[in-house]
């Protein structure tokens, strides 16, 4: 798993291990093969085009995204399926390679801002950008991690020769796939079959109204609360429902049962002790007593969550010290390695696209956001530094860390440009968003070295799927945030978005501009996230599983108690199935849970349109 407010590498996997230890050997670069063929960009577009709506929703909802590779392998294989059999030519493993690798990269362009600086920046001026600039921007972030992902491939994946995880999954379960094509169609259906259940029950909550079911229960009030006449706090208005929804329950079978249970009991200490004892000192407002108090009492406390994530983010950040230092020892753009040189992207067209890459985001920064060209250039080459150190961590560890980048940028923008919110959320917008989409090509390029792909074909399959995630990606966001005022609230908690508006503000208005009592409760959560995540990183192996994972904990203080009450429940029923059927989970898990999340993503987007219309 990633940090919150970043994205989970590794979701839906194949059933064989996934991980460094993985010993796949790579096959000469096929230059016969249909690789770029119209067919497999286009597939890619389309299908990563309509997976990015899924991972802004599901943003919006958690602050994680999910890697789309696997999903959309399996849906081109299955969809392709269909002309074979009258009479057109298989869709190749390698077609499939180009696209998946564009159907990720659109997939993952809710990282270019759209799910955390982007609505944190409304929120805080009120500038809510329109179609054509919000979708130019998100192109402009992604193309400059294209761009340095192509200049790093050979040395971090031939020289270096990282594991890339999540590159190594995508490869076992392609050559799976195609040397085994009825357990993939098996997959396959098992995907729809998920996704059309989650579609079904999320119209059936909606044209229903299915209501949320408490828990048995209250909590004491007192003090401050109390004057207002509130002497128990009933468990609807704090959050511990059962949700009529399968999205977390799902997102729990993925994310297991260590994240699960540290939701828990974040939930637990945060809405059920904290949220409570905020009330009774006065400290935070109750709401509706009919309703839940989400939107009252996550503005204060959002404080101390986002103190542990931020922290327990920043002290994981520096045990990568090691690898920053090896990411710049002897990494040279394009640097020579034994691969055939026929492979790779022409220097003169690398150049030209780190050129015309860094002119778009310098521009934009200054069309969209008012930035001065000083602070646009030095958050573009700071980019290109910072991206460097994003593809070897990944590449050694699987974990992009978007989130713990985003926060030294906000910070150092912070010092640079004091009280202004677009210099401070945007120039860190251009850092993360490129860092993530160039490890996610890093990955998508490692894939490809397994199984024989051209790189360059990669690169401009990886190119058309930006454009489409860009196109798709700010349509489905203006549609969901079309009011921001949504936003941290019981529907769309955005704890990304809680992130990255708290630390901008606290550079906007000083720490005066908290609520009462909130700078010490975010003192006290940064000392335990970065105790904990000292812990997790020193601690054996087999007893890192009993450390509290310190950016779950803090990331249930920012969403609802319900949430983690779904997501604990999922993790509960995938540790159980794998108990009782473990051939089964292994083959369809990680499947099923991909296509309840798809399902109800797409499903709750196409309520969102319905509304817009009148209907």
């Amino acid at each position: 798993m990633t940090q919150p407010a970043a994205r989970t590498p590794p979701a839906p996997a194949s059933s064989t291990p996934t991980g460094a230890s993985i010993e796949l050997q790579p096959v000469p670069m096929d230059f016969t093969s249909p690789q770029l063929t119209v067919r497999a960009v286009v597939t890619g577009m389309v299908l990563g085009g309509t997976l990015s709506l899924c991972n802004i929703y599901a943003g919006l909802k958690i602050g994680w995204g999910f890697n789309m590779s696997i999903t959309a392998m399996l849906l081109a294989f299955g969809l392709w399926k269909i002309p074979e059999l009258f009479g057109a030519r298989p869709f190749g493993m390698l077609e499939n390679n180009i696209n998946q690798t564009a159907a990720s990269a659109a997939a993952s362009v809710s990282s270019a801002g759209l799910v955390s600086a982007i609505p944190a920046l409304t929120l805080l001026t009120g500038q809510q950008l329109s179609y054509v600039p919000l979708a130019l921007w998100c192109a402009s972030v992604c193309l400059i991690g294209v761009t340095v992902a192509i200049g790093l491939r050979r040395q971090m994946i031939e020289v270096d020769k990282l594991p890339f995880p999540s590159g190594i999954a995508s490869a076992t379960t392609i050559q799976e796939m195609y040397a085994r094509g009825k357990e993939a169609m098996a997959r396959v259906w098992m995907l729809v079959g998920g996704g059309v259940f989650a579609s079904v029950f999320k119209v059936a909550a909606d044209l229903f109204r299915f209501p949320q079911i408490p828990l048995p229960g209250s909590v004491a009030a007192g003090g401050a609360a109390a004057t207002k006449g509130i002497s128990a706090i009933g468990m609807k208005n704090i959050g511990f429902v059962l949700d009529p929804s399968f999205l977390m329950v799902a997102v729990g079978g993925i994310i297991g049962i260590r994240a699960a249970v540290s939701m828990i009991l974040g939930a637990i200490i945060g809405w059920g002790i904290l949220a409570p004892y905020a009330l009774a000192q006065g400290w935070a407002e109750p709401g509706n007593p009919e309703a839940g108090w989400f939107g009252s009492l996550v503005t204060w406390l959002l404080w101390p969550g986002v103190g542990m994530m931020v922290v327990s983010s920043l002290t994981s950040f520096a045990f990568s010290l090691p690898s920053m230092v090896r990411a710049f020892r002897g990494v040279g753009v394009m640097a020579n390695a034994d691969s055939d040189p026929r492979g790779d992207v022409p220097r003169r067209w690398f150049f030209a696209a780190v050129a015309g890459s860094f002119l778009l985001a310098v521009v934009f920064q200054g069309l969209f956001f008012g930035i001065g060209p000083g602070l646009a250039i030095a958050a573009v080459l700071m980019t290109f530094v910072l991206a460097v150190v994003a593809g070897r961590v990944s590449g050694e560890t699987g974990i992009t860390p978007v989130g713990p980048m985003g926060k030294v940028t906000q910070l150092l923008f912070g010092v640079l440009a004091p009280g202004q919110a677009a210099p401070n959320l945007m120039a860190a917008n251009v850092t993360a968003g490129a860092a993530s989409q160039c490890a996610d090509l890093l990955h998508d390029l490692k894939t490809g070295k397994l199984i024989g792909a051209v790189p360059w074909q990669q690169a401009v399959g990886q190119t058309f799927g930006v454009l489409a995630g860009a196109l798709c990606g700010a349509f489905g966001y203006l549609i969901i945030v079309r009011d921001p005022s949504i936003l941290m609230t019981d529907e769309w908690p955005a704890p990304a978005v809680a992130q990255w508006k708290a630390v901008a503000e606290i550079f906007m208005k000083g720490l005066e501009s908290m609520p009462p009592a909130a700078l010490p409760a975010m003192a006290i959560g940064a000392g335990v996230g970065l105790v904990l995540a000292v812990l997790e990183k020193v601690v054996p192996e087999r007893a890192r599983l009993w450390v509290p994972s310190p950016a779950s904990l803090g990331l249930a203080m920012v969403i609802p108690a319900f949430n983690s009450i779904s997501m604990f429940l999922g993790a509960v029923l995938a540790l159980v199935a794998k108990k009782v059927a473990p051939s089964w989970s292994a083959r369809f898990l990680i499947v099923l849970a991909a296509g309840i999340i798809a399902g109800e993503s797409l499903t709750g987007v196409a309520l969102a349109v319905k509304k817009i219309l009148g209907g």
